[in-house]
């Protein structure tokens, strides 16, 4: 990426099947149509909260449950803490 330019960045969710959620994005330089700059493809598994509160450290879980900060709340259940 040049210094001083700006990328346009158009992302989407190509398909759902099942859990898994496919996405692309791409970047363009200084306009919507500009050159492209970057492309990008992803996978998403989709994890119910379950999984996390039976596989989760029962100190954390208890923990997160107390804490009315969503946010704080939500770290809890992370996959790399």
């Amino acid at each position: 990426m040049p210094v001083g330019s700006t990328l346009y960045i158009h992302a989407r969710a190509d398909a759902v099947r099942g859990r898994k959620i496919y996405c692309s994005a791409q970047g363009r330089l200084d306009a919507p149509d500009g050159p492209l700059a970057i492309s990008a493809k992803a996978l998403f598994l989709q994890v119910t909260l379950d999984h996390f509160t039976s596989h989760g450290r029962p100190e954390d879980i208890r923990a997160a449950m107390e804490n009315p900060d969503l946010f704080k709340r939500a770290r809890a259940f992370e996959v790399n803490p």
